[in-house]
């Protein structure tokens, strides 16, 4: 018998199996066809409608809109408001998250029901509820009247105060089930064993729980900021003439003053934003795990 190589011998390929996978690769240029037609035209239209003005200049109107006052004023509004709506969605979400990850059976589904029914609940409805309970005859105003502890009503609605509010309220389920997701991955053999070399609860929880829930803080902050940077419909109805947002400016443009070129210029400002809040979120996230990789 003579001495054959594994490697030399030829393991014949089912003809089966090739076809099988040529028809799998085939089920993919339908795909491909769908999102050329509907995702990558509408975007390059969507850069030419932004860069061409009426007039055919091309770049004029990126220049103009990026340098006028307007769009000073309300991009620096947008990007602060939407950062602070992120601050205060995570000094409320935290311990939220925490408690879900510590609490027993029962309270575990009192907590979790109060973050997922509002979840589910139309942002029109929410956004009322919220205008009127912050209203000049509201349910805190009245309150406050009613124990003494002020004399006229707190001017909560129609400024950045009620819009603030509101869109925490809004953006606060998604902190929350994206740190309890984190927390609730961590092993608490950890904290048992910190514990048990004498070490305080909060000197455990600086040390060992906040730096392994971080990951949670960094996906839980970008994911609230990207949706607080587009909103529209709180701070339409509960701010004020002057508390104008970005989305709300681009609903002028389209649908008052018909100006499309100006109103495509503020949406690659939203989408250029968003694309480089997304690259963080990418090089930051574990993108593999959350995908069951």
């Amino acid at each position: 018998m003579s001495d054959i190589a594994l490697n030399d011998i030829a393991v014949p390929q089912r003809k089966g199996s090739s076809l099988l996978q040529l028809k799998n690769e085939r089920l993919i240029y339908p795909v491909l066809a769908f999102l050329l037609i509907f995702f990558v035209l509408p975007l390059v239209w969507f850069f030419i409608k932004s860069a061409i003005d009426y007039e055919g200049n091309f770049g004029r109107m990126l220049y103009q809109t990026f340098t006028s006052p307007l769009f000073i004023s309300v991009a620096w509004k947008t990007v602060w408001v939407s950062l602070l709506v992120t601050m205060l969605s995570l000094l409320a979400a935290y311990p939220i998250a925490y408690t879900l990850t510590r609490s027993s059976s029962l309270t575990f589904t009192l907590i979790i029901v109060c973050v997922i029914v509002p979840y589910f609940t139309s942002i029109i409805v929410r956004t009322y509820s919220w205008m009127i309970i912050l209203g000049t005859k509201g349910v805190i105003n009245e309150f406050l009247i009613g124990i003494g502890i002020i004399d006229k009503p707190l001017n909560l609605m129609y400024n950045m105060v009620g819009v603030v509010i509101g869109m925490t309220y809004v953006l606060l389920p998604y902190f929350v089930l994206t740190l309890f997701s984190t927390m609730k991955g961590i092993d608490m053999w950890l904290i048992q064993a910190g514990r048990s070399m004498g070490a305080s609860n909060f000197y455990v929880f600086r040390k060992v729980f906040f730096p392994l829930s971080m990951p949670g803080i960094v996906s839980g902050f970008l994911i609230v900021y990207i949706l607080a940077i587009g909103f529209f419909v709180t701070p339409a109805l509960m701010g004020g003439p002057d508390d104008v947002v970005m989305a709300m400016l681009i609903q002028r443009n389209i649908e008052i003053t018909m100006d499309w070129p100006l109103a495509s210029a503020l949406s690659l400002f939203l989408l250029v934003i968003t694309l480089i809040i997304y690259a963080f979120y990418c090089k930051y996230t574990d993108l593999d795990k959350m995908l069951g990789k």
